[in-house]
Formats: structure tokens, sequence, C-alpha cells
């Protein structure tokens, strides 16, 4: 494919409902859409980089800066044969994972258009359904994250995520059990205790949690090995996993016995799926992150969570959880069963609607 130009737009999105995490809220949803121009044809990706560098160092701004000044002259007007080959075009670039992920995605879509086939046929996926499980972010009081989680319920999501902070934990727990029993309830704590917490986690330990997700620093394997070795709860890693090299290393030590594959915090899909093929390889579970994406994000992250280690329900809900309305035809709903469906058309299998992208647009750029 020799990649003609690039488009880079930055996009704010309005949430439905403002989502709080142990380091910060968000009232909307800012990324960058990367278009990608080659053979006649277009490929679409995300960078799902906020306005502040908290869920890890990047963010909308830093993402342009390094896509326009060093990644995008790696490939714009030379010849990428394969998304797999995008890697060695970005080899001396150090980090920037999901600015290097947008690309990289967009030429999974551009690959897969080409084709003519679903971009999950491409990745190995063998499922045409996504189990589906929704995150719930910190509320103001416990009885109102009740309420949103009973609404989910009756909606049918399969899994419910809730994030915890210092303060805000061991009694939320408690209180979810008692109003809803044994549902599949898993907890996220974006790295907000220390070792030195040991006693919440113990706590937590007592409801049946199918796992705690990031419960300490994300460059502190060692400490998480420790805590794991005191717990029956899975642990599982996110912000930790920036690589296949760095899962093997948490996997080695019994720092995590599950896993939350997200493109974007990998570099992009390849990587995800090699980190996917090697907890398969050891019968660890994975399961399927998301970061508040738009559709253009979420179709990408569908098409990866079809692969068959895909285990656990994902953080992949319908359009209508975050957005009032999507930027891609049709939208993503929750289908029978509390599942979503894999795009089935060529690509990314949905249809991006320009005229949505335009009006949300804050700035635009093209390289050729």
């Amino acid at each position: 494919m020799r990649i003609e130009a690039v488009e880079l737009r930055e996009i704010a999105l309005p949430l439905r409902f403002g989502f709080e995490t142990s380091f910060g809220r968000s009232e909307r949803h800012v990324c960058l859409l990367v278009r990608v121009l080659a053979d006649g044809l277009e490929g679409w990706g995300e960078v799902p980089a906020g306005d502040a560098p908290l869920y890890n160092e990047e963010t909308v701004g830093t993402a342009w800066h390094v896509l326009e000044a060093f990644i995008l002259p790696t490939v714009v007007g030379r010849v990428v044969p394969h998304p797999h080959d995008f890697a060695a075009h970005v080899a001396p670039i150090r980090r920037h994972h999901m600015a290097k992920a947008g690309l990289e995605a967009a030429l999974w879509d551009l690959l897969a258009r080409r084709e003519g086939r679903p971009r999950a046929a491409l990745l190995g996926g063998t499922r045409a359904r996504i189990a589906a499980g929704v995150s719930l972010g910190i509320e103001p009081e416990i009885d109102r994250l009740l309420e949103r989680i009973g609404s989910f319920l009756q909606i049918g999501y399969q899994r419910i995520k809730v994030k915890i902070k210092p303060g805000w934990d061991v009694a939320v727990v408690e209180r979810i059990r008692a109003a809803f029993g044994d549902i599949l309830l898993q907890v996220d704590a974006n790295s907000a205790y220390t070792p030195d917490d040991v006693d919440v986690f113990r706590a937590l330990d007592e409801f049946n949690l199918l796992l705690i997700e990031q419960p300490l620093a994300e460059d502190d394997l060692l400490d998480h090995a420790a805590l794991q070795a005191q717990l029956r709860t899975p642990l599982c890693l996110d912000e930790s996993i920036t690589s296949p090299a760095q899962a093997g290393k948490a996997l080695r030590i019994d720092a995590c016995r599950i896993i939350n594959i997200k493109a974007a915090r990998v570099s992009g899909l390849t990587a995800a799926v090699a980190i996917h093929d090697l907890c398969r390889e050891r019968d660890v579970p994975v399961w399927c992150g998301g970061l508040l994406e738009t559709g253009v994000g979420r179709a990408a992250n569908l098409a990866l969570a079809s692969l068959p280690n895909f285990t656990l329900p994902a953080d992949l809900s319908a359009s209508d959880r975050y957005f009032a309305e999507d930027i891609i035809e049709p939208p993503v709903r929750l289908g029978e069963g509390g599942t979503i469906a894999v795009p089935e058309g060529p690509g990314l299998g949905v249809a991006v609607r320009l005229d949505r992208v335009d009006a949300l647009t804050r700035r635009f750029a093209t390289f050729r």
C-alpha cells in the first residue's frame, strides 16, 4: 500500500454521563481521528488520548505533534506492504503508543477494505458476537451508583465494573453485593493504591470478585506480584502492560493472572494480538478494555475481541452508553444475551459519518 495522504482531525464528543476515575473526571471524549488514503481507498483509526496526561503520558496535543513531526514522515509517500510492517517504520520512536496505534488501526482498516474482508477475519477472529460488560465511574453517592448498576443489568449487560479509589472501595462493593447478589463484578483502581493498602485488598478478596484491576503503580510489577501472592482474587494488569515483552515479564513473576488488552495502550493491533497469543499459550485469560472510544475505535476493539482467548466480558458497551450520537452508522448496539455483534462488512465494517465528524472537529490537517 503506497500511502498517498493522511488526515488528522481532533474532535470532542460530549459524554451522556460524566465519567470519574481515581485520576479525574471526564465530561467529553477528546481524541484524534486518523484517515489514511491509498490506492483509491481510505482507512480510519482513532487515537483515544484525552486533554490531560492522566491515563498515560499522552494527550491529543502530544499525539498530534508526534504524528506530524515524527511518525507520518516515515509512511506518507512510502509503501507499507502490511500493517505488520508499520512497527519497523516507527521503532526508533520511543513509547507514544496511542499515536502509533491510531495510525496502525487505519492501516488495518485500509488493508481489510482492499481485500474486501472484515478486519476481525484478518486478525484471526473466531466469534461473531462479543460478551459485553459495562464500566461505571465513581459517583457522588453509593445510592446513585446502585441505581445505575440496576439500570445496566436490566438492559442486559453481562458484567459490571466499578472504579474504586481510597475511601470508595470496600463499603461500595459490600453494598453492591447486598443489592445484586452474585453478579459478575470486578473493580478497577487505576493505580490509586500502594503496597501499604494491602488490608483493603484482603477485604475485597472476600467478595468473590471476577478480578481486581491495576491496584498499584503502573511501573511496579514486583509489588503486584507480592500482592497477588496474598490474594485468591486474580489481579488484572492494564496500565502496566505496554508491550508483549512487558506482558511476558508480568506473567513470569505472577504479577497478574488476567490481562486487560487495549490496542491503543500497546502501540496497535499487531502488538495486541501478540499479547493475546502469549496469554493463550500460557492459559491466561484476557479481555478487551476501552478508553471511551468513538465508534471508530470501538469497531477496531470489537474486531480484536473476536479472537479466541478473549474469554471474559469486554468493556465494549453500546454507543448510547457514552454518546447521544456516535460518529458511525449504524451505531454499536447491545443485542441478544448482552452481546455486541462484530462488524461484518469490509474493513471497519461501519460507515463514518463525515457530517458528524466535521461538526465536532476542532483541528484538521492533511499531510501529503
